[in-house]
């Protein structure tokens, strides 16, 4: 599509051009603006010698720019330092030897005659005085105050922060003279000043190294230049289809990167954009850092190591964490660990504003794609749901800054009857002028099938475009950005289990996840790919069993059609994300994939070769379990605890009792939380007098004063939901299109 290709062109020359401009301080941080570039500069690139060339040297990695080394006091930044000014050939500056030598006393002296205000602010003039190229520089663990100085720095540097244990911090500072430390005074703790400079250092930084305990100064070293060669790199962080073939001339003379997969969403072949590299994997060490970190900092650090600065610098990257994972969950902890019985564990994903395993995804990725996007149109994500990803993408994308929301509109389309109620009324009481839900009398098959050959349809999405001046995106797992915010929790699951004692790094565990889209246990092995020791991923599905059957036989098997099982949420008859993991432990076959999901359209199957199927069962165990046997663990484990299983926990947990031997702790993943599905809990604890309505059931749920406890975000929504009615469609093309394209002129066109 011509349109689509055009702002892919330009999102090649946003990210080329992005860091030169950030670090110009032309972008202020909160605020985005709209670059104008001549025409001719949209289309220039450095030549492949000219990029090699760049790249070939230890002296050549950061061009005409700077290194300039930040952390705290006793981080190792004058040391390190030198290391890197020896590999490289460049000359090293210590900002602390032109502070003593231009006040002609030690920094202790200086800052004990004048205070600290005043020593700030004399350092920071100092650094600002600072001329130089092709150096590196160690700054004072104070600089990253004295917030102009820090902007002079940064024009012509790449700043990168030594994050180094605190343990190895306050054991080098031990032996050392800390009376030149501004903030140090009785009563106050090295602890305490780290942790209040923390947010500077986070302020300021290009490129994180990770160091791990003990770590050498020459490792460091190393890693900084690893980090920078990354930074410069404009080949590294690629994207390619599922169905890309190696010698592929136009994915090689139009490179996607992950700013066009975000706004993007499918490839144009009809396959699903993956990094072309592997994923970044994490030292032993580098993962005991994250033991005692807060969910928020395990998120930034891995989200890091997969999202390429140029794309998302670090300092915009946190604050989309801070925002994503903040005040919106319900719980500090944000995806807690839980003890069920035996070697069973719960991960609890429902603490988030819609209360489902989706909110960790759907409160990322529309910061994602509001800081991605064009400013050439507007956009209308659409999406095909039946449960949890309807009112997490509405809630998600609502979020948004009013600015943002202008030229961002979300259309949802959900099977009017094959769905949980409560979740139908969550969803329609979200209603704003940019949002709209509407029931389709048909089921989520359809659904999914009409949304996605509208996106595959060049003529109607550039129609839209020409039209309307609108592009359409999705937001759902298929979208890169949906995805890859779950791989964090997986991980994080797995480091709880460290600091509550119960492993200790290294030793395997198991997964079990109630399985629909293959989006979820996807992002579990992409977490075992950074390093994550899972032995084995159990994949739990309903009774309509693709899933099961296909990990058991090879066979992927769509020609029974779509079979309707309990609980609906998990009545995907076509599970997308197969297609990433297939391509995955095919080891990247292009062919294979183009091979085996051409047939699956046509044929309405594939069975994969003998030798990938090995592969897929040494990693998978799956199973089934039918709707009585849900509402039985339901019943059993609520008798026995006190705690109550949504139905798709439920059934997880049903796999889990049938196949998993206990030699291990297993992390059975709880997607829902139990108020989502009232009506269902409500039956499976056997009470007997219960309302048709969402709100009763929820007030009925809450007075059984069980674990968890009530969802209050739910039930607010839900009180609100209570008298509105929803839009609904016939089960036609045509119907949906109307639909489309008369919510985009409304949004879009209409003139108030």
């Amino acid at each position: 599509m011509p349109g689509l290709r055009y702002t892919g062109m330009c999102h090649l020359t946003r990210r080329l051009f992005h860091t030169w401009v950030y670090n110009q301080s032309l972008i202020p941080r909160n605020r985005k603006v709209a670059l104008t570039f001549p025409k001719t500069f949209l289309f220039l690139k450095p030549a492949k010698s000219m990029q090699s060339t760049m790249l070939s040297t230890p002296k050549s990695l950061a061009g005409e720019k700077n290194i300039v080394l930040l952390g705290a006091p006793g981080a190792g930044k004058t040391t390190v330092a030198v290391f890197v000014g020896q590999i490289t050939g460049l000359h090293v500056i210590h900002i602390n030897d032109i502070l003593e030598k231009t006040w002609h006393m030690s920094v202790a002296q200086k800052l004990q005659e004048v205070g600290e205000e005043l020593f700030l602010q004399e350092e920071g003039e100092i650094l600002q005085k600072l001329s130089t190229v092709r150096s590196v520089i160690s700054l004072t663990g104070s600089n990253p105050m004295h917030p102009s100085s820090m902007y002079h720095v940064k024009k012509n540097g790449i700043v990168v922060y030594l994050d180094v244990p605190l343990e190895d911090i306050l054991e080098r500072l031990g032996g050392m003279n800390v009376n030149h430390i501004v903030g140090l005074r009785p009563g106050v703790s090295m602890q305490e000043i780290f942790r209040y400079r923390q947010q500077f250092y986070h302020q300021w930084y290009d490129v994180r190294v990770l160091c791990q305990a003990g770590d050498t100064a020459e490792a460091v070293a190393v890693k900084v230049l690893d980090g920078i060669k990354r930074y410069q790199d404009s080949k590294s962080g690629i994207f390619l289809s599922t169905r890309s073939i190696d010698n592929n001339v136009e994915f090689m003379q139009n490179p996607s990167f992950f700013t066009d997969v975000v706004i993007e969403g499918m490839a144009l072949d009809g396959g699903l954009f993956v990094p072309a590299d592997p994923f970044p994997e994490l030292t032993a060490g580098e993962w005991q850092r994250l033991v005692e970190a807060s969910y928020t900092e395990r998120a930034q650090v891995l989200l890091e190591k997969c999202i390429h600065p140029n794309d998302v610098p670090a300092v915009i990257l946190r604050e989309m964490v801070m925002k994503a994972y903040g005040q919106n969950f319900s719980c500090n902890e944000i995806a807690p660990v839980r003890h069920l019985s035996g070697s069973q564990f719960l991960l609890e994903l429902f603490y988030g504003p819609t209360a489902s395993f989706m909110d960790f995804a759907l409160q990322m990725l529309p910061q994602l794609f509001a800081y991605c996007m064009p400013r050439t149109c507007n956009y209308l994500i659409l999406v095909a749901t039946s449960g949890d990803t309807g009112s997490a993408v509405l809630d998600g994308f609502l979020r948004l800054s009013d600015t943002d929301k202008q030229r961002i509109a979300i259309l949802t389309f959900f099977p009017e009857e094959r769905i949980n109620q409560l979740q139908k009324a969550q969803m329609i009481s979200y209603k704003a002028e940019n949002v709209r839900s509407v029931g389709v009398k048909s089921n989520l098959e359809f659904c999914q099938t009409i949304v996605k050959q509208i996106f595959t349809n060049p003529v109607y999405t550039g129609f839209l475009t020409v039209e309307y001046g609108t592009a359409l995106c999705t937001a759902n797992s298929t979208n890169w950005a949906c995805l890859l915010p779950q791989v964090v929790y997986h991980a994080s699951s797995y480091l709880d289990l460290i600091n509550q004692g119960v492993i200790t790094f290294g030793d395997p565990i198991d997964i079990c996840i109630p399985t629909g889209n293959f989006d979820n246990i996807l992002a579990a092995v992409y977490a075992k790919c950074m390093g994550i020791p899972i032995r084995k991923f159990i994949c739990a599905s309903n009774q309509s069993s693709t899933l099961t059957d296909f990990i058991r036989t090879g066979k992927y098997d769509l020609r029974h059609g779509n079979v309707t099982a309990f609980p609906p949420t998990l009545d995907v008859l076509k599970a997308s994300n197969i297609e990433r993991y297939l391509h995955l432990v095919s080891q990247g076959s292009g062919l294979l994939m183009t091979k085996l999901f051409s047939q699956l359209e046509e044929q309405y199957y594939f069975q994969v070769p003998n030798p990938l199927l090995e592969r897929i069962q040494h990693d998978f165990v799956s199973d089934w379990c039918s709707e009585g046997e849900c509402l039985d663990a339901i019943y059993s484990v609520y008798r026995s605890t006190g705690y109550i299983l949504d139905p798709d926990t439920a059934m997880a947990k049903v796999v889990v009792d049938r196949q998993h031997d206990g030699t291990c702790p297993v992390v059975v993943v709880s997607t829902a939380h139990p108020c989502k599905s009232a009506a269902a809990v409500l039956q499976a604890l056997k009470v007997k007098e219960k309302s048709q309505q969402p709100i009763d059931q929820l007030q009925m749920l809450n007075s059984l004063n069980s674990m968890p406890l009530i969802h209050s975000a739910v039930l607010e929504r839900i009180r609100k939901a209570h008298t509105q009615d929803n839009q609904v469609c016939p089960a036609d093309p045509s119907d949906i299109m109307d639909n489309i394209e008369r919510f985009i002129y409304q949004k879009f066109m209409c003139v108030a």
